[in-house]
């Protein structure tokens, strides 16, 4: 953990959800191929699947976007029909219960929560897929708010935190996640940005601009109570 004397605490806390909260990979690789797999037999797409590498590099963007950079040779019906068969393969995953959050996520937002910290998560994400995710390892209760990109239908994170701000009436607080896309968020809207350097799904210079970084999400309820 780099810890940046001068952290003030927060009255909020805003998570990113794939890399920082959820371990992506463990309910995403599965349902990838089985993903391919139907595009191909459907006609959608030819060829080997895309490596893995390709789809967990983009993980922290817009779906559509993802799409472009894990096949961008295939039609636009391809990509669409991607993105229906991504969620119904998640949210099957879900209810298999083989997917897992980071070590020690859960308590320590409930301890942040009992120390009075609003929890909150914003995420690039489709809200069945978010709030699926939050449901199926029992971390629903624990935030005032999930706000995803596909239920307000935002042009970047960036707009979703902004939204998120202004209804909670949320003055100072920190965003926590793993990509450029987090910090963007955080420093565009005048917030502390906490860069969560564990997933390993990005590059290092993406967490660049953070305020401290931990490498272990428990670090955090520490990092919490050092601050000022």
């Amino acid at each position: 953990m780099t810890n940046i004397s001068g952290l003030r605490k927060p009255e909020a806390m805003i998570f990113d959800m794939d890399g920082t909260l959820f371990q992506t990979e463990t309910l995403l690789l599965p349902a990838y191929h089985q993903l391919f797999d139907t595009l191909r037999a459907e006609g959608h797409f030819e060829g080997e699947t895309p490596p893995e590498e390709r789809m967990l590099g983009s993980l922290g963007m817009l779906l559509e976007d993802i799409w472009k950079v894990v096949m961008p040779e295939a039609s636009e019906a391809a990509h669409r029909r991607a993105d229906e068969l991504l969620l119904q393969l998640e949210i099957e995953g879900l209810d298999g219960g083989d997917s897992k959050l980071y070590p020690g996520v859960k308590e320590t937002l409930e301890a942040l929560k009992a120390q009075g910290v609003r929890l909150f998560v914003a995420s690039n994400g489709l809200e069945d897929y978010v709030k699926g995710v939050a449901f199926a390892h029992e971390i629903m209760p624990l935030f005032e708010g999930v706000y995803s990109a596909g239920q307000y239908k935002t042009p970047s994170k960036i707009n979703l935190v902004q939204i998120l701000l202004q209804k909670h009436r949320i003055q100072d607080a920190w965003m926590v996640g793993d990509r450029s896309s987090d910090v963007e968020a955080g420093k565009m809207n005048n917030q502390t940005v906490i860069g969560c350097a564990y997933a390993g799904f990005g590059r290092d210079e993406e967490l660049a601009g953070s305020d401290a970084l931990i490498s272990d999400f428990t670090d955090l309820l520490r990092l919490y109570e050092e601050a000022e």
